[in-house]
């Protein structure tokens, strides 16, 4: 009996998702609980496993739709089923044969496949739909002109839609014989923009060829991976063509990677994101000679439109700045003491814990330890009332390479500094890789964000609403400082320095409950004597 995917509720207050990515194909076989595919939600990114062991026979929305809770967005049905039923992304690659009509609800009239199409037996290129209320698009440019030979995949257009920009690749090797549509022309979803001809595009009019290629239809350009229509082309090397989405030769422009040196899995060695990011964490990656140093990049202008979870970031940022008048606190601590305890016991303790010993739970057990003695600094301001929390709920702020995220370490006061260690790694490792669960992300009281790994001296951050403060860590560096005896004698030493800087809201705190939380977290920090277990 099929069983329906439905759009998970990733939250009380969530009441939709945008689908990011399917990681099953129409047609593939799949196990209980095996990662279907992966959405994005205003808190949390997250892979969605299949409800049943079986085949997926249909897939009711394409990448990038945003689907309410509840909604089926494909079907399992059991070993035994007959071939696959279309995907939106496959209904507009296997029409052509006959006139397609577009969604009921569609404000834009359906258009029959071109005469060309018949008259020389090429294969009709479709405009794809790109989400469930999109039903139209327009096309920004062709990359290819006719009389251009063209292989499978290979980027044939750029179109762009009220919800994202995207390459619409060759559905089939072979001549580009006609371009039905010029650019700067609005074209309903379904209608037919050109025609592929030549031997390999008459030699698969299959079914299950058309299913294939309508599978590997877009290529979106999101704001983080958008690339400029200049850089279409894909570079050749040596006479071949290395062919790669714009993420995947944006990825390895900042990189400096060579894409020759990257084997590419896709069709016809085309190179994936998969395959870019695989490369960039491989030791083949690390042990690639030193280039000499490049001319500095030409800057393009460009329009590209926010990613979701960009958007609410900006959203928030906004929110947080609006609500609450910030005051920044910035004091410099001597972390000799944990340099000096960290290289002491860093082996013993990731062999006792299988846990690498860092910096952040001595940094966290002292805002802990800090916060437990002026819980104003973990408290809320809520309807004209002050909240003071039962609990210590530690945000962790994770960058990504997409954005930005927090998941919580919940009553962190309650853990040994072993197990807050376990939390933080496991929590941040989890959010790189689209694993945590909806009750992991927010709820949290008090928000740690690391700024230092990047080099910062020190930042101002921004507070995480509805909490009312944030502390930022700047980076760990050697410096000359004076240390006075208890004589009263000055001398000159290295130490290991950081700077910390505390954001808060002067409505709930005042300067003085700031500055007591910043000298207690200092004084926990450079006078450590607590067992690490």
């Amino acid at each position: 009996m099929p069983t329906d995917v439905k759009m998970p509720q990733m939250g009380e207050s969530i009441f939709e998702g945008t689908i990011t990515k399917w990681l099953k194909r129409p047609g593939d076989t799949v196990q209980k609980d095996e990662p279907l595919l992966e959405i994005s939600t205003d808190k949390v990114d997250a892979e969605i496993p299949s409800p049943a062991a079986g085949v997926l026979s249909e897939i009711k929305f394409p990448e990038g739709a945003t689907v309410q809770v509840n909604t089926i967005v494909a079907i399992i049905a059991d070993g035994s089923v007959p071939a696959p039923a279309a995907s939106p992304a496959q209904k507009s690659s296997t029409q052509s044969q006959a006139p397609t009509a577009a969604p009921a609800s569609s404000p834009a009239k359906s258009t029959p496949p071109h005469d060309s199409a018949v008259a020389t037996g090429g294969t009709p290129v479709v405009m794809p739909q790109m989400g469930e209320s999109i039903f139209e698009g327009t096309i920004t440019k062709w990359l290819k002109k006719v009389g251009d030979t063209v292989q499978k995949d290979e980027p044939l257009f750029e179109i762009s839609t009220d919800k994202v920009d995207a390459e619409v690749p060759s559905p089939i090797a072979g001549v580009l014989t006609a371009i039905n549509a010029s650019e700067g022309t609005t074209v309903p979803v379904n209608a037919v923009v050109a025609i592929i001809g030549g031997a390999d595009a008459e030699g698969d009019h299959t079914p299950a060829a058309k299913a294939d290629s309508a599978a590997t239809t877009i290529s979106a350009k999101r704001a983080l991976a958008a690339t400029p229509p200049e850089a279409a082309s894909s570079p050749v090397e040596s006479g071949r063509r290395l062919r790669s989405s714009p993420l995947v030769r944006r990825i390895a422009k900042e990189r400096s990677i060579d894409l020759a040196q990257v084997p590419g899995t896709g069709s016809a060695g085309r190179i994936t994101k998969d395959d870019i990011l695989r490369f960039v964490s491989s030791p083949a990656a690390s042990r690639r000679p030193a280039k000499v140093q490049a001319a500095l990049p030409e800057l393009k202008g460009e329009v590209v439109p926010l990613t979701r979870m960009r958007a609410i970031i900006a959203q928030r940022m906004v929110e947080s700045k609006r609500i609450s008048p910030h005051v920044h606190s910035v004091y410099k601590i001597d972390m000799t003491r944990i340099v000096r305890l960290r290289e002491r016991e860093k082996a013993g303790f990731e062999q006792r814990t299988g846990v690498k010993l860092t910096y952040m739970p001595f940094i966290a057990t002292a805002a802990i330890e800090a916060l437990r003695r002026f819980p104003i600094v973990n408290a809320s301001l809520v309807d004209e009332s002050i909240h003071y929390h039962a609990n210590i709920n530690l945000g962790i702020a994770v960058a990504l390479e997409w954005g930005l995220i927090v998941p919580t370490v919940r009553e962190a006061e309650r853990r040994s500094f072993a197990d807050l260690a376990r939390a933080i790694n496991d929590l941040a490792g989890r959010a790189r890789t689209k694993k945590l669960s909806p009750d992991e992300v927010g709820g949290s009281t008090f928000t740690l964000t690391n700024s230092g790994v990047f080099g910062d001296e020190f930042g101002t951050p921004i507070i995480n609403q509805p909490e009312s403060a944030i502390l930022a860590i700047g980076a760990l560096k050697k410096e000359p400082v004076v240390l006075t005896d208890a004589e009263g004698n000055d001398t000159i030493a290295i130490r290991s320095m950081q700077h910390f800087c505390l954001g808060f809201d002067h409505r709930l705190i005042d300067g003085a409950d700031g500055g007591k939380f910043m000298g207690e977290f200092k004084k926990a920090l450079e006078t450590w004597d607590r067992a690490i277990g």
